[in-house]
């Protein structure tokens, strides 16, 4: 397949999600599709990729794709952007705050045969987190050197 017949089909797949068409996404995946999304210790299979967006995408309605740059080098289509939705429902443990949410994304997606085959993610967790409002503490070995550099902060000269 051409380099542009890859790059239709990722997009073909972003859109099918985007649109809640998760049969057609899913339709566009190999039956031997992997996937690697930051964050999650193994790799998903098919199935497992499904069930991850399923539940991103029922946590975050009006999900939107908007991708500033597309890069397509022989069978893999890189797709850097942002994601933008509204936390309606459920997600991690965390019920709906009604917020709208921008996380910036990048996805590698590896074509074969007119079908995605591999797919790497990354998106910004620790801004989504931040975006629903849950801030993150420092850890113990980490409080007694900001209370150090914090008293001893009026003492330097600049």
């Amino acid at each position: 397949m051409s380099t542009e017949q890859n790059k239709a089909i990722v997009l073909q797949f972003y859109k099918a999600f985007d649109t809640r068409n998760l049969d057609q996404a899913v339709a566009l995946l190999s039956s031997d599709f992997i996937a690697h999304q930051a964050g999650v210790p193994k790799p998903l299979d098919r199935e497992e990729f499904k069930q991850f967006g399923t539940t991103f995408y029922l946590a975050f309605s009006n999900g939107q794709h908007r991708f500033d740059q597309v890069i397509i080098e022989g069978d893999r289509v890189v797709t850097c952007g942002t994601f933008t939705g509204i936390h309606s429902g459920n997600f991690q443990g965390l019920p709906p705050t009604g917020k709208p949410i921008t996380l910036s994304i990048m996805h590698i997606d590896r074509v074969r045969n007119g079908e995605i085959v591999e797919h790497w993610g990354q998106g910004d967790a620790l801004g989504l987190m931040q975006q629903l409002g849950i801030v993150f503490l420092p850890g113990p070995t980490l409080i007694p050197r900001i209370v150090r550099n914090l008293l001893t902060k009026p003492f330097k000269k600049s």
